[in-house]
């Protein structure tokens, strides 16, 4: 018993890449299964049009955000890893640079809330334009993580990620027993709760990095130009997953996007196995010599596809009534193209994690160039298909994107880093890697 204690302990304290990642997993599924209980509440209390109100209205701080990001969480990342000696003017210089930005997107979304939301009631229209001034705190939440991650501190990184929904599930809760159901309080819900969290962050990162002003000019260009580089990827990665919600908003009704939302929301549970390797994958890779890289991306990448795969085969039958069970029969229509974006996950998954190479060897101009071809296929596919097939065609548009996208990553292995992309089949030698990476004592 004694010695199951110590090895649990080892992998829910240790640094190494597998335990980091089997901590991530760990966190992910707690935050789908909150973020499950605070979907269903919505879902259930608000029906379709209401679930599509509240998306409407928490949507575009964050969509925004992320469009505006200039790749800086990411290059602050790489640069913290391959500079540590200059720490305090780089992680400085980030926040100063994502604070910007934030206000930047704070005042893009109040001036053209009311031509994007424009077949939504004034109420609604007027508390996005209020909800907007979180962008900020959702970069600078951005910048928080990437320099706790580039410590290696994913253990604190990822109680914060499980902190936020939950407080959020609280919330929900208590505005329940007050017997408040409205979608505008529901996202005071979905928004506050970064508050508290985001002064938490800051606080503990001041002791480590320290505020310095010195060099910021070099810092700031530093940071820009790989941030500039990997811009394009870290785009693709925030507009492929919003992209849809922001056009459904803007072409269909308050009940289609909420089914819409439902849909994506609960297609996007099955990227917990990418996301938790994912985010340990570029700290634990980056700088490092390329066939290294390859090597940690090939792991990644095949272990990550196969648990996807295998959630997914069986959704495609059972989703329509799952669907039906935890949202209620009001979004049994979302069920087609609920199946659509199983698919487009699988893909978009594998996609986004072999693009972390181009990350990790300090190459991302290319890459992103060929992913932005990809993504540019995205909204003119949309504006088409649409209009024409409603909910199937926003899917569709996805997954023809996500299909694109991935044939072009697959091809930047040998034409910009001169090698063959990794096997993306499961071997047994990577059930004998995991299997002794976990068994071995973590001594880091």
């Amino acid at each position: 018993m004694r010695k199951v204690f110590n090895q649990v302990r080892s992998l829910l304290s240790g640094k190494s890449g597998i335990t980091a990642a089997i901590q991530t997993f760990v966190v992910k599924v707690l935050v789908i299964t909150i973020n499950m209980g605070t979907g269903i509440i919505t879902a259930r209390v608000l029906g379709s049009a209401g679930r599509g109100e509240l998306a409407a209205v928490i949507l575009w701080p964050q969509f925004l955000a992320y469009a505006l990001t200039l790749g800086v969480p990411q290059s602050l990342l790489y640069n913290l890893k391959r500079y540590p000696d200059e720490k305090s003017e780089l992680f400085s210089t980030a926040l100063v640079l994502s604070f910007m930005l934030g206000i930047l997107a704070s005042g893009i979304g109040i001036i053209f809330m009311p031509y994007w939301l424009s077949q939504y009631s004034p109420n609604i229209i007027r508390a996005a334009q209020w909800f907007m001034l979180a962008s900020p705190l959702s970069l600078l939440s951005m910048v928080f993580a990437a320099s706790f991650e580039a410590r290696d501190e994913f253990t604190f990184s990822n109680q914060i990620r499980y902190f936020i929904p939950l407080s959020t599930l609280v919330f929900l809760l208590l505005l329940l027993a007050f017997d408040v159901d409205n979608p505008i309080t529901f996202g005071m819900a979905y928004v506050l709760p970064s508050v508290p969290v985001g002064i938490w962050m800051f606080t503990r990162l001041w002791s480590r990095y320290q505020f310095s002003m010195q060099n910021m000019y070099s810092a700031s260009k530093r940071l820009l130009d790989y941030g500039i580089k990997a811009y394009g990827i870290d785009l693709i990665g925030s507009l492929s997953g919003k992209i849809g919600q922001a056009l459904v908003v803007g072409m269909l009704t308050a009940t289609s996007m909420g089914l819409y939302t439902v849909a994506i929301s609960l297609s996007r549970v099955l990227n917990t196995f990418e996301e938790a390797v994912n985010i340990v994958l570029l700290p634990k890779a980056s700088a490092r010599p390329l066939p290294e890289i390859i090597l940690l991306t090939g792991r990644a990448v095949r272990a990550s596809t196969f648990l996807t795969l295998l959630c997914v085969a069986p959704l495609l039958v059972l989703g329509p009534f799952f669907l039906t069970l935890l949202y209620g029969e009001d979004f049994a229509p979302a069920a087609p193209v609920f199946r659509i974006l199983l698919v487009e996950v699988l893909i978009s998954g594998t996609s986004w994690m072999l693009a972390k190479s181009f990350m990790a060897a300090g190459r991302p101009g290319v890459v992103t160039v060929l992913q932005g071809i990809g993504l540019s296929i995205t909204v003119p596919m949309m504006l088409l298909l649409i209009p024409r097939y409603g909910l199937i065609g926003a899917g569709l548009a996805l997954l023809i994107s996500t299909s694109v996208r991935f044939v072009l990553v697959l091809a930047s292995y040998p034409l910009v880093l001169k090698v063959a992309p990794p096997n993306l089949l499961i071997t047994m030698d990577d059930v004998q890697y995991i299997r002794r990476s976990i068994a071995k004592r973590d001594q880091s």
